[in-house]
This record gives C-alpha cells, structure tokens and sequence, in this order.
C-alpha cells in the first residue's frame, strides 16, 4: 500500500468513562448498530478478534472470553468510524468515538500493518486460527482466506493516522484509529 496523504472530515470525542456503565456491556450495545464492525481486544488473558453478525457481537477464542476484569483496551471499528475503549493507569476506563464525514477538516494517511500468521485453519463463525513460527503464535481473525499455508503472511491491518500541523508547519500523528482487517492472497 503506497501512502496518499487525503482529506476526510471527522468527529472526536474522547472522554472518562460513564461511571456505572460496563464497558464490555458498552461495546456489546454500539455493536448492535455498528453493522460490519469488527473488534481487536488486548486483555490480561490474550488477544481477542471479534466481528459483529446480526447485531450481535461474536468473539474468538471461546476459551477467552470478553471481559471487563481482564480487559486493557478495545476497538470496536469499520469504514465509518471506531469506539475506542480503553484503561488508564489507575485502573479507570476511558473512551473515545471517532466518526467519519463530520465535522471537522483533516488530513489522514493510511497504513498497512502485517499480522502474525503464515498459517490458516477455519474455525467457527467465519473466523480462521492463524498460527505462525515455532513459538506457537496464534491469534483468531474474523476473515475468510483461500489458502492454508502461505510463504508471507497475508493479513494486513489497516490503520489510520489523522495528520495536524503544529504553528511551525510540522506534521504529525495527532491520533490513529482501525479501519478494516484485509488479506493479501496471492
């Protein structure tokens, strides 16, 4: 993927998480209306692939299940936008909503970051076990790929990263979100 610096516009809302309010609870209801969403989830326990089907969100691995004691951050994101959850040092929750087509004017460019797996094995749901090297590297993804084995790895992450201007006329990151999850088989 060559990196094209384009325009979008966008809304941000970063805030402490609603006191009361479960954040796996939470993401479990933006699913309900985040049609072909998926979710990256880093926990105590692992990493945690999701993806949203009829407004439910499903996860995988079943033996490490969503949850909010063990959870450190979550994406639950599409083309349209991402909600970001996430915890502080101190053990509080905090989220952040970006939407796509409002309000403010920005530029973005976007990358492609190589995940784990020259390995697939279709498990249930539409996810595939993807296993890599002898270390015994696994992590669940919710796509469907054609091939079993692969010389290079074939999954791509992409990645947005919002550009802004500091009063020198430096650019840099001001914030990234997940976009979509694609697979280079060739």
């Amino acid at each position: 993927m060559r990196r094209e610096i384009k325009d979008t516009k966008v809304s941000i809302v970063t805030e402490p998480f609603p006191n009361g309010i479960d954040p796996v609870e939470w993401l479990q209801q933006q699913a309900e209306n985040a049609h072909s969403a998926l979710l990256l989830a880093h926990a105590d326990d692992g990493v945690i692939w999701g993806k949203v089907a009829n407004g439910a969100l499903i996860t995988m691995p079943e033996e490490v299940p969503l949850r909010t004691a063990t959870l450190q951050q979550a994406r639950l994101f599409s083309a349209e936008g991402e909600y970001y959850v996430w915890r502080d040092g101190d053990g509080k929750f905090h989220a952040r909503i970006i939407k796509e087509g409002e309000e403010t004017q920005t530029e973005y460019l976007d990358e492609a970051q190589v995940l784990w797996g020259d390995h697939a094995e279709p498990v249930a749901n539409g996810f595939m076990k993807m296993s890599d090297g002898a270390q015994g590297l696994v992590h669940y993804v919710p796509i469907k790929l054609q091939k079993r084995e692969y010389t290079e790895r074939p999954l791509r992450l992409i990645v947005r990263h919002y550009l802004s201007k500091d009063e020198h006329g430096f650019v840099r990151v001001a914030f990234s979100r997940l976009v979509k999850l694609e697979a280079k088989e060739s």
